[in-house]
């Protein structure tokens, strides 16, 4: 009799558990990606016909958790349209930038992606590196350069090209973001009341400003102390 009941517990958790996870369809509409761009000259070029870097991190999709109670999706980004596409039933579509799905995590290899308001023309999704009293977050843009045609017929066309920018970074505190740190002295005057913390610091660590595991090391400090 009680492997009955524990049996029929079991059901009834799997059946409340399938009709309380939804699906992302009925936000999205379904909408399927264009993996494309138009050219100037009238020719649309694929992603895969652009020279350079890809716009994917990653081209592959990657298992990820994409909001507290939707079912779990295979995700990549788009650094140059930041865009989340997706994948289901066979179709690649993108994920709306609401509220609602602002916080993507993916589970291997493991990243958080979170889509941040930072009131300048970086608005998007940025990757969370440090999360805790300060948060550190890091933007990745991928640049498209048309293709120029050959201005005679003894020059050489140049091919249309993707090209990954260098990293941009975000420290976001109680008293807002730090946008695009450059020196010790733009964290010196957010913190003042950690400066000579920070002076002995940045004493004993050469940070830089453009190293992700550099910014790590600060920000965790910040966090400590």
């Amino acid at each position: 009799m009680r492997k009955i009941v524990l049996t029929a517990l079991a059901i009834c958790f799997s059946f409340s558990f399938a009709q309380n996870t939804l699906s992302v369809n009925g936000a999205t509409g379904a909408q399927s990606v264009f993996d494309g761009i138009n050219s100037t000259t009238g020719k649309t070029f694929k992603y895969d016909e652009i020279a350079g870097d890809s716009p994917y991190i990653g081209k592959e999709f990657s298992d990820a958790k994409i909001a507290v109670n939707y079912e779990q999706l295979p995700i990549r980004y788009n650094s140059y349209t930041d865009e989340i596409e997706f994948k289901k039933n066979g179709n690649v579509q993108v994920l709306p930038k609401t509220t609602d799905f602002s916080r993507i995590e993916v589970l291997s290899p493991r990243q958080v992606i979170v889509l941040l308001d930072t009131s300048d023309n970086l608005n998007g999704y940025f990757f969370e590196l440090i999360n805790g009293k300060n948060n550190l977050y890091k933007k990745i843009k991928t640049k498209f350069t048309d293709v120029v045609p050959a201005a005679n017929s003894y020059a050489s066309e140049r091919p249309a090209n993707f090209r990954t920018l260098p990293p941009v970074y975000y420290i976001k505190t109680q008293n807002g973001f730090i946008k695009k740190p450059k020196n010790q002295k733009d964290i010196i005057n957010q913190f003042p009341d950690k400066k000579d913390s920070l002076t002995t610091f940045f004493k004993s660590n050469k940070i830089k400003f453009d190293k992700d595991e550099d910014l790590i090391k600060l920000v965790t400090f910040l966090n400590e102390n």
